[in-house]
């Protein structure tokens, strides 16, 4: 039996995240300690429980039946305690030395984290700011061991057991360089969808999109000829060629290109800020949240 009174708290910080990761190296990266330091912490992890914990095999390291038995409790409690704790600890921004981790494609850096990055580098000046792509499919377990504090997503592929806020609707517009001929003139559904296209496909190769589907329900097709992965890159092609897309008004800047509306309604999208519960009640969590959903509904902070 373990000796709860001879167990430190760090070397079980350390096991719940050894027992996310399965590697000794990915473990040292997310706890800012050395590798050897979480070997002789996995040591002293197997005199206490008796138990290997985590062997080794051809991808890494696997758990065994006992560690399988202990991550979701331990996870649980150390969320517990991790709530019980920040709910005693005013959140002091100008004071804080804290790394924020944060998931949005470039739309969302672009729209929401850009317009706010000032504002809080002047409030938190010692907080530092980890950006990455947000990937919808493992969103939810990435927030669930702490690698994600917030992401910027649409509504509709969200992950439905995240917490979440709505920051604002957005809606596209038809975009092209400036004095394309084909937005100097009206334009019908028949020269709209003969148009050479640029679509973005987050997920790659694809050539199909919430335009298209608005099409194909009035027995309508467009002329797609490029698909990329990012708004940004898209932008950029817009303005050096004749292709034309179907673009957030957001990032339309009318110095730069021209913009029409579309003669076809597309639905517009949501953008929604999302965290996990384990965060939901963390001062410094919440500061930041409503730092963000000020800055993207034009509201004083």
């Amino acid at each position: 039996m373990v000796n709860i009174k001879t167990l430190d708290l760090n070397l079980l910080r350390t096991l719940d995240v050894l027992l996310a990761e399965h590697n000794v190296t990915r473990t040292a990266q997310r706890l800012h300690l050395s590798q050897p330091t979480i070997s002789v912490q996995l040591s002293k992890l197997r005199e206490i429980f008796h138990d290997p914990l985590l062997l080794p095999d051809a991808r890494g390291m696997r758990p065994t039946a006992l560690a399988d038995q202990l991550r979701q409790p331990l996870r649980q409690a150390l969320a517990e305690l991790e709530q019980a704790l920040v709910a005693v600890q005013p959140f002091m921004p100008q004071e804080a030395n804290i790394i924020w981790r944060i998931a949005a494609f470039d739309y969302g850096e672009t729209t929401i984290l850009r317009p706010a990055l000032a504002q809080l580098r002047q409030l938190a000046p010692h907080a530092k700011i980890a950006v990455s792509q947000v990937m919808p499919a493992g969103l939810q377990a990435r927030m669930e061991r702490g690698e994600i504090d917030l992401a910027f997503h649409v509504r509709n592929t969200a992950p439905p057991t995240l917490r979440s806020r709505r920051l604002f609707s957005e809606h596209y517009r038809l975009a092209a360089r400036k004095g394309h001929p084909a937005l100097q003139q009206p334009l019908t559904l028949e020269r709209f969808c003969a148009l050479e296209h640029v679509i973005v496909s987050p997920s790659g190769g694809g050539f199909a999109g919430a335009t298209d589907a608005a099409l194909t329900a009035i027995g309508q097709q467009r002329n797609v000829v490029l698909s990329v992965p990012h708004f940004l890159f898209m932008v950029e092609v817009l303005k050096s060629s004749d292709l034309v897309a179907m673009l957030p008004s957001r990032l339309i800047d009318p110095q730069q290109m021209d913009s029409a509306e579309a003669p076809v309604a597309v639905v517009p999208f949501e953008m929604m800020m999302l965290w996990h519960e384990r965060s939901h009640r963390d001062p410094s969590h919440q500061w930041l949240r409503e730092l963000f959903a000020s800055s993207a509904t034009g509201t004083k902070a």
